[in-house]
């Protein structure tokens, strides 16, 4: 049989900060989520390269009226999964109100309701570990936005089922003792040979590099080593992720690489230990360079996997379809129904035109290749000023749909917007009142946003506008769907019609 190879990036989207663990012969990834709910994705693998999303281990943001609205850049931070004892841990942080654990006997769910087990502002990056001993231990980074200061790893000791701190904190490693150092974060501890080891990166997310530390015992002195860094490979900043084995005890190294408006997209590179005892990863996972800094690899071998059936996804019920997410907490009556490929959300009142500050926003993470979305677009039971559409949201927006005007007219819209409470219309044509137009996104590899429609079989009408797409608050552009109505609106809410949703990466073919 030959061979088989895989390409990074192995996950080509937003998945930032991921953390991977096996279980038997099965791989896990959960990763941040910020704003997006439900959050805390996890995903499948039986090799490290071919992932599946199987299900959400946070339903809903807590606490439940400050995620209310949207809250850019707040939310969920990189988290830490792991299993012990039959049970499953995630511990993620919140940057403004501390550090939460959700369990669950199966990864795909049931997962508790959070438990915050570390309050304060600025705790970020949470990683527990549990000593030979039975003791454990939560490290934990810094978020200067909200604690004034940054570049230190801190831990403090924990009960061993996590219900609660039981020590005081103490600096493990300090950035600022380090020569070079900046916004050293992200600790992964793990122990090997009688060694403790803290995986750190540093360096700012677009340009760091990936760091690790050793130490005999765990309060330390711990000495430092960087491992993985660009160098002359086209991979910036790759760094923060985990070290996995696979089910032929090779070592992994799973982390993001930030592409921008595209967000953290995930690559695999192979990892190995040097005579020194020190890890080795990418190009130097067979110890080629010696102590130098090995770089990503963009083609590898893929790891041993399990032979036995993929997982199913879990069931979604009339929730959510997969890979969809709010910008908030959301209400029973957004979403109306759906199938895979048709919505129908309602058109809830909101006091104002930027789509940025709307929780009901759908959004989907915008692939890491050029992509086409289409939908066909209407408005049922229209009050003036009705809005439906397709919307790439980052920073700023595009967005091209349908809006109902005074005296039953529908107009073909595009616009753009950002931080100001007001839009730019960049096409504005009458139809049909009861038309349903096809509103077509393109974004190019570039992350140039085009856009077209059509009523019916008729010919493509081009907007002339061309939209270069941004990202948003430590997350990559997404593209959503959204309808909405003037504030005041009441009794029966008018509702947007989606039809023919689909998303298609470059290379697919539409369904």
């Amino acid at each position: 049989m030959p061979q088989r190879f895989y390409s990074n990036p192995v996950l080509n989207a937003d998945w930032s900060d991921p953390d991977v663990i096996r279980v038997d012969g099965d791989f896990y990834l959960t990763a941040s989520s910020f704003n997006r709910v439900p959050g805390l994705p996890i995903l499948h693998s039986r090799d490290l390269v071919e992932w599946n999303l199987i299900g959400h281990a946070l339903e809903r943001l807590t606490p439940e009226d400050h995620f209310a609205l949207p809250r850019h850049g707040a939310g969920v931070w990189a988290p830490t999964i792991r299993y012990r004892d039959g049970i499953f841990y995630i511990f993620y942080p919140d940057p403004d109100h501390g550090i939460y654990v959700v369990t669950a006997s199966d990864p795909a769910g049931p997962w508790s309701a959070p438990h915050l087990l570390y309050a304060g502002r600025g705790l970020i990056d949470p990683c527990p570990f549990w000593d030979d001993d039975g003791k454990a231990y939560l490290a934990h980074a810094w978020a200067k936005t909200r604690a004034g200061f940054w570049n230190r790893i801190t831990m403090l000791e924990m009960a061993p089922d996590a219900s609660r701190i039981i020590g005081a904190p103490a600096t493990l490693i300090e950035g600022e003792d380090l020569p070079g150092f900046i916004v050293l974060e992200g600790p992964k501890i793990y122990k090997r040979e009688g060694w403790y080891w803290v995986f750190a990166p540093a360096g700012t997310v677009p340009i760091g590099w990936q760091s690790v530390f050793r130490s005999q015992q765990i309060w330390g002195p711990y000495e430092e080593r960087t491992v993985l860094a660009q160098g002359t490979s086209s991979v910036n900043g790759p760094h923060q992720g985990a070290w996995v084995t696979d089910v032929d005890d090779q070592d992994w190294f799973v982390h993001f690489q930030d592409r921008g408006a595209f967000g953290r997209v995930v690559h695999l590179q192979p990892m190995g230990w040097g005579d020194d005892g020190w890890p080795r990863m990418g190009t130097n996972a067979q110890g080629a360079l010696g102590t130098r800094a090995g770089e990503p690899v963009l083609r590898h071998p893929v790891p041993a996997g399990s032979t036995h059936p993929e997982r199913p996804p879990r069931r979604w019920g009339g929730a959510l379809p997969p890979h969809w997410h709010w910008q908030a907490n959301p209400g029973s009556d957004w979403l109306v129904e759906h199938d895979d490929r048709n919505l129908v959300l309602s058109a809830l009142p909101n006091d104002t035109v930027n789509l940025r500050e709307i929780p009901q926003v759908l959004g989907h993470r915008v692939p890491g290749v050029a992509s086409t979305t289409c939908a066909t677009i209407g408005i049922d039971n229209p009050v003036a000023g009705t809005r439906a559409g397709i919307v790439v949201l980052g920073k700023t927006y595009f967005w091209i749909g349908v809006r109902s005007r005074a005296g039953g007219v529908l107009a073909l819209e595009a616009a753009t917007g950002g931080f100001a409470r007001v839009e730019e219309i960049h096409s504005s044509v009458v139809v049909e009142p009861d038309a349903r137009v096809t509103c077509r996104v393109s974004i190019s590899d570039a992350g140039i946003v085009t856009a077209s429609w059509r009523v019916g079989e008729s010919a493509w009408n081009h907007v002339g506008h061309e939209f270069t797409m941004t990202p948003g608050m430590w997350i990559g552009a997404e593209v959503g769907l959204f309808a909405t109505s003037p504030v005041g609106t009441e009794g029966d809410l008018p509702k947007g019609l989606f039809e023919d949703v689909d998303i298609v990466e470059r290379g697919e073919q539409p369904r």
